[in-house]
């Protein structure tokens, strides 16, 4: 059977030679070139699972837009310095589907191109005479980015696969930080479009004046400080999705502009007379109420109708407070595979998280989950660790201060582990209490250690024979044997 194949174009001969060792250690087929000799090589491969360009090559925009127009359907991975992704500009992080910083320890590059042919849409051989498989296989990846078992999540992800093979216009509406781009992102990568670009615009963001020309672009000397002519993100977005965050927030000129797209697919470029012919989906977002901005003669009604052909209804994260264990766990993954810490939740402070009424949605708790990784790293964090605005919630009767299935799953496999002590003796029966009364945490820390050592020495120290007699898992025991220091 062939090796998956990828092909990369760096000038920096030390780390391509490097990053070629690896990839072949991981059983992967990789082709070597320069900025200057891939030309010649790119038309002969019609069987890559992804192009690797690096950063620092000659004509890095030109190079990776040459790359999408010969293999159209082939992800492009852009290899930069570890440190300098920030510095990569948003036109270049718009046309690849990854950034790729090096070095990169080995789990996390197996991620990442483990998951590139279902991501990407790659299609096996022998899956030729299956149309559908890609498509379907690809769908499924993205929607299931999608966290979330509460019935407004679930009716997301069917809405999304009604409509993602549609080139009907959508308007998603919700609070701030819902997650109304991820949402569009994953419309954009289920539907027909997904190997084409995702340009996303916030309207809100953009001063007034200046927003004809990102959007539709402009020609040399179109206004003063307009020394070349620019492309603007619907040519950018051509063939693909046009994301226009923040929608209710333009200004009513450009509204009208907007709708004349909608209406005739074309549009000219800021001092240009040229009709420009674009194919573009759009997808549209706002937190406001646009029924009220009519009203108030802030939004044009015709426009509304335009954009309100398919409309997805985001809930706020109060209003699924049942997901909150789901997003936190993904919150947390998500930061282990960047390299941004890690850090466990007792179960008894996500109760709490769930009474929180989140004014800003997910976006406020992917802030907080950060900020405990940082006070906290690899730590467990009980309620009394949150910050202070969460001590007024009272913990639930039954929310048990044990870790939730929110770290990524440790092994299975049985293992011994060397403890403190010679456990001889259990604790006496339990004990009337006394007039003066007693410390209930502590004597229940005494209680919890006492009956974990008793099973850890009936079953000869294996921690997850230990575990089935606690009735707990494995992974509940083994921080329970963190926090009471049981490790030698």
């Amino acid at each position: 059977m062939a090796l998956p194949h990828i092909l990369l174009i760096d000038d920096n001969k030390i780390r391509s030679q490097s990053l070629e060792a690896i990839l072949q250690f991981m059983e992967y087929r990789i082709d070597l070139y320069d900025s200057s000799n891939y030309v010649g090589s790119i038309n002969n491969h019609n069987s890559l699972i992804a192009v690797i360009v690096g950063d620092g090559i000659d004509k890095q925009a030109t190079v990776i837009r040459d790359v999408l127009d010969r293999l159209e359907n082939t992800p492009v991975i852009l290899l930069v310095e570890k440190g300098t992704t920030l510095q990569v500009s948003t036109a270049i992080s718009q046309m690849v589907s990854e950034v790729l910083e090096w070095p990169m320890t080995y789990p996390h590059l197996k991620q990442l191109f483990d998951k590139l042919p279902v991501a990407c849409g790659h299609q096996p051989e022998n899956s030729k005479n299956l149309p559908d498989a890609r498509s379907d296989a690809r769908r499924l990846s993205c929607i299931e980015k999608l966290k979330g078992q509460s019935k407004g999540i679930i009716t997301i992800r069917k809405l999304i696969t009604q409509v993602a093979e549609s080139d009907a216009t959508v308007l998603i509406l919700g609070e701030s930080g819902t997650g109304k781009e991820v949402i569009a992102r994953a419309l954009h990568e289920a539907s027909l479009r997904g190997n084409k670009p995702f340009v996303p615009v916030n309207c809100g963001a953009i001063p007034g004046e200046l927003l004809e020309s990102e959007l539709f672009g402009h020609e040399k000397g179109a206004f003063t400080g307009a020394f070349t002519s620019r492309q603007g993100r619907f040519e950018l977005a051509e063939g693909g999705t046009l994301f226009l965050d923040e929608i209710g927030d333009m200004p009513m000129p450009m509204q009208v502009k907007i709708l004349r797209v909608l209406q005739e697919r074309t549009f000219e470029r800021v001092g240009s007379s040229r009709t420009v012919n674009c194919d573009v989906r759009i997808i549209a977002a706002t937190h406001r109420h646009l029924e009220d901005e009519i009203k108030d003669h802030r939004f044009r009604e015709d426009l509304y109708y335009r954009l309100n052909v398919f409309p997805i209804e985001v809930p706020s994260l109060r209003e699924r407070a049942e997901d909150i264990p789901l997003l936190v766990k993904d919150l947390i993954s998500r930061m282990e595979f960047s390299n941004r810490g890690s850090v466990r939740l007792t179960n008894a402070s996500l109760a709490v998280l769930k009474q929180h009424e989140w004014p800003g949605n997910v976006r406020e708790l992917a802030n907080l989950i950060e900020r405990l990784a940082i006070m906290h790293p690899k730590g467990l964090v009980d309620v009394a660790d949150l910050p202070e605005k969460f001590q007024k919630y009272q913990v639930p009767d039954g929310a048990e201060n044990e870790s939730e299935n929110t770290a990524l799953e440790e092994s299975d496999t049985d293992e011994s582990m060397d403890v403190l002590g010679v456990f001889e003796g259990v604790s006496t029966s339990l004990a009337q209490l006394p007039e003066q009364g007693i410390d209930l945490k502590e004597y229940l820390n005494v209680l919890e250690v006492d009956l974990i050592r008793q099973a850890l020495n009936e079953c000869n120290g294996v921690v997850a024979h230990a575990a089935k007699r606690l009735n707990m898992r494995r992974t509940t025991l083994v921080e329970k044997l963190r926090k009471y220091d049981f490790h030698r």
